[in-house]
């Protein structure tokens, strides 16, 4: 066979399939008009919180409508100025919750992390001793638990509230509130034991913050080192 004719015929067909894969590519490109923003919106108030567009509608099947008229506004950023953006309005079946009521989809109150951003680790609480850290994804991810394992009754979901409350003392632990819940000596650690887990001192804040030790201070821990006075 002629190798000019086996060259074209090759080219001919691979032209043919870069036109069809141009073909699929505009096929597939993602329609924002019809599926709302390719980007998943973030909101920050009252907590952080993530919705995909694109789940719901191109995954799901929902239209617009589906949430945006009676329950949503189309405007970004109505739902969290009005200030009843709260788990107690989604358990109510309202925003979220008119379709997230454990019927049509999941209840608000489970699968927390399907929509709820796990905070930066570690939380560093610095009241009424410093420093005590507490690390979400060892909890969530290494132990299994659920995100109302704690935020219930043991904390807020609002950050630093425990902390300025002048009743978070070991003592309350020791009497099962806060992280005494849990920390029972049975569910886990009892709460006066394995104290470094938690309690990493002034010391252990400043490596973890990045604070640079006082001049002073290193200047006094040398000469005390050397036996000087």
């Amino acid at each position: 066979m002629n190798t000019r004719f086996i060259s074209t015929v090759g080219l001919t067909l691979l032209g043919g399939v870069f036109i069809l894969a141009g073909n699929v590519t505009a096929a597939d490109e993602y329609d924002v008009r019809a599926f709302g923003p390719k980007n998943p919106i973030v909101w920050d108030t009252p907590t952080k919180v993530v919705f995909d567009h694109r789940t719901h509608t191109d995954t799901i099947g929902l239209e617009c409508s589906a949430c945006h008229g009676e329950i949503f506004a189309m405007q970004r950023g109505v739902a969290p100025r009005t200030g009843k953006l709260t788990m107690a309005s989604l358990a109510a079946g309202q925003f979220c919750g008119a379709c997230h009521d454990g019927d049509t989809a999941f209840a608000t109150d489970t699968n927390c992390t399907a929509c709820h951003i796990l905070p930066e680790d570690p939380i560093v609480w610095t009241k009424p001793v410093k420093a005590v850290v507490f690390y979400h994804k060892a909890h969530i991810e290494d132990f299994g638990l659920e995100c109302d394992s704690c935020h219930d009754d043991a904390f807020s979901m609002k950050a630093g509230v425990a902390e300025q409350s002048p009743n978070f003392t070991m003592k309350s632990l020791y009497e099962g509130q806060y992280c005494g819940k849990c920390h029972d000596g049975e569910t886990a650690f009892a709460s006066n034991t394995l104290c470094n887990t938690c309690h990493i001192g002034v010391k252990g804040y400043d490596r973890l913050m990045g604070i640079e030790p006082h001049p002073h201070t290193q200047s006094h821990a040398h000469e005390n080192q050397n036996g000087g006075h």
